[in-house]
């Protein structure tokens, strides 16, 4: 899958950068580095990656800004590294487009394999989405081809892992969907340690479509409620 897959790193730290960079191409990724904020846009700009790893404290702008400017010129999976275990700045990382986190220190084999699960899953998500029916529950509509989501009639924009979770837990209206299994499904990991993750895109779903819309079930997940 690795294969002819290219990775951008954006890290202004030089022993951090190389030693992830070092790993991705040991797995058979070409990398390209960049090490400031609008570095990171020119590169992304110039070799279109199949995703980005992309840290939030960076010289000349911060990481936020580089995500939101790389999501509006072209879509593609981010995965966002943060020295600051801060929930605001996850759930602002998150609103701009980023997929994914990782709070320094990590590991690189841990780093490794969250890039081959966020990688795997837009290419389900893009052959579960062709020819899919739009879900409607209540005011709700999920449209998988168009990949748009609309509440009551007004559209809602969402990154494209808070569109596959939405799709997920609405194809399942009221049915209890554990963390675990959300990990699973939606972002392929197979251990419970990211269930913050899920907390952190449900919350931001929350925001963009309403606090009533998904129930939480304590120590279990969460659920679609059927809105009016």
């Amino acid at each position: 899958m690795a294969n002819k897959r290219r990775v951008l790193v954006v890290e202004d730290e030089r022993t951090i950068a190389e030693s992830v960079a070092a790993r991705l191409r040991a797995e058979g990724f070409e990398v390209d580095l960049a090490c400031d904020g609008p570095g990171g846009v020119a590169a992304a700009e110039r070799t279109r990656p199949d995703l980005v790893v992309l840290d939030i404290m960076l010289p000349g702008f911060d990481g936020l800004e580089v995500c939101r400017r790389v999501q509006a010129a072209r879509p593609v999976p981010v995965l966002m590294l943060t020295a600051r275990d801060d929930e605001t700045d996850l759930l602002v990382g998150l609103g701009v487009g980023a997929d994914d986190y990782m709070t320094k220190p990590f590991s690189p084999r841990e780093l490794v394999a969250r890039v081959h699960a966020l990688l795997r899953r837009v290419e389900r998500a893009a052959q579960a989405d062709a020819g899919a029916a739009a879900i409607v529950v209540g005011d709700l509509e999920v449209d998988p081809v168009e990949r748009r989501v609309r509440r009551g009639g007004v559209e809602a924009h969402l990154t494209p892992i808070e569109f596959d979770l939405l799709a997920h837990l609405a194809a399942r209206p009221r049915a209890v969907q554990p963390r675990e299994r959300l990990l699973a499904e939606i972002w392929g990991w197979g251990d419970a340690a990211g269930t913050r993750t899920v907390d952190s895109h449900v919350k931001s779903l929350r925001r963009k479509l309403g606090a009533d819309l998904i129930r939480t079930v304590h120590g279990v997940g969460y659920a679609l409620e059927a809105p009016r």
